[in-house]
């Protein structure tokens, strides 16, 4: 057996050529190969989850470099190693991202996992070799990345509770929101939804930088949280996301090699980044789509700069529009009492509220500078369609913020 892991660690690895190893591999018995290449798989993967990696980043990260069929794989890696600990030793956003890739465990034993594979995939002998040595050579490229989830056997997040748990019902009434404002035809009624829902966010995040100062709660820290961002015109889509990120009080890093961006922030403001830049790519694809010249063969290198010129108006004019919200909801939290402000705006603690989120920005800073001790400042993305530029700023125009104004 353990010639047979030299050999399968030696193809990994470059040392001897590919298709000689795949060769080899093919004409020893299945009995021999196939449990200690699941086994070097997994401990390929185990080395990731320890590494940082969380199961919906892996299995974004191998379908961009690899296969659907390889990030299926990963699935089922998630099942297998979940099946080694028990429940109460798995952080709840492992087991709820788990849950979201549908990982369970469907063959008999780590010995009939491949021959199982081969079967259920029409796959042959060769083929299925070939799948999992590609696959242990793109995590064998990964390196570890900031553990922001604790893995499975390590100490869990406990349940929610406190001021971070009140947010859930919270949560539950935006995505409803946003959902309904998704699905409409009619901008105004857009616009109402998505107008309520950032209401609700905006208002419980700034009682909630207050509520932690008055009650002394020292265990209300900055966080950090990886968001996908998906080809095509990713860099587009980083852009927009750092625009929702900065008018949230949050900064944002962005991975483009490992399709994910990190942002930093305190919960209840991550949390509306990641709704609300959801939300606003959906309106924009929906703009984008109404608003495209026609595509077609002799059209297809204008569709494409229409497109990325679109999403970088889209994503400038979005930034303008939330910085002047932001604004105009901060202005209205710090009136003095009496002048206006709706009852519990949070305007009677209005004078704390200012160096409070001055605080709250510096440790969110100084939690990325230890994350990223250097950063590279990324590049504008380039616009080639005025007739782009022009529909993704009206559109953006058009998108629903959900200020209210």
């Amino acid at each position: 057996m353990t010639g047979v892991r030299d050999r399968i660690e030696a193809v990994v690895r470059g040392t001897v050529g590919y298709e000689a190893g795949l060769d080899a591999l093919t004409v020893t018995p299945a009995a021999e190969v196939d449990p200690v290449l699941v086994d070097v798989l997994h401990d390929a993967f185990a080395r990731l989850w320890r590494g940082g990696w969380q199961p919906v980043e892996l299995h974004r990260v191998v379908a961009r470099n690899g296969t659907v069929t390889q990030a299926h794989l990963v699935t089922d890696a998630v099942a297998a190693y979940l099946r080694g600990f028990p429940r109460k030793s798995v952080d709840e956003r492992w087991l709820s991202q788990a849950a979201t890739l549908g990982a369970h465990v469907w063959w008999r034993d780590s010995a009939s996992y491949l021959g199982e594979l081969a079967a259920s995939r029409k796959l042959d002998r060769v083929a299925v070799l070939d799948l999992v040595l590609t696959l242990l050579g793109i995590l064998a490229e990964l390196p570890p990345i900031e553990v922001l989830v604790p893995p499975p056997g390590t100490a869990a997040r406990p349940a929610k509770t406190g001021p971070r748990g009140r947010l859930d019902p919270l949560l539950d009434r935006v995505r409803a929101l946003l959902a309904k404002a998704e699905s409409t035809t009619y901008p105004a009624e857009a616009e109402a939804y998505t107008a309520k829902a950032q209401e609700l966010i905006a208002r419980h995040s700034l009682d909630e930088a207050l509520s932690a100062v008055r009650d002394g709660d020292a265990t209300v820290v900055p966080f950090a949280r990886r968001i996908g961002v998906d080809h095509p015109y990713e860099s587009e889509k980083a852009s927009l996301l750092d625009a929702v990120a900065r008018a949230n009080r949050c900064h944002l890093v962005w991975s483009p090699e490992f399709g994910f961006a990190t942002v930093f922030g305190f919960d209840a403001d991550i949390d509306a980044v990641d709704l609300l830049h959801t939300s606003l790519l959906v309106q924009a694809h929906r703009a984008m789509a109404q608003a495209e010249p026609p595509g077609g063969k002799a059209g297809r290198a204008r569709l494409k700069a229409f497109r990325q010129s679109f999403l970088v108006a889209f994503a400038v004019r979005i930034g303008e529009r939330l910085a002047g919200a932001a604004k105009a909801a901060l202005e209205q939290a710090v009136q003095p009492a009496g002048t206006g402000a709706e009852p519990g705006s949070g305007s009677v603690a209005g004078s704390d509220l200012l160096p409070v989120l001055a605080a709250r920005d510096e440790q969110v800073r100084e939690t990325m500078d230890r994350v990223f001790p250097r950063t590279v400042r990324g590049r504008g993305s380039r616009v080639d369609s005025r007739e782009g530029w022009e529909s993704g700023r009206a559109a953006a125009d058009r998108a629903s913020l959900g200020t209210g104004g």
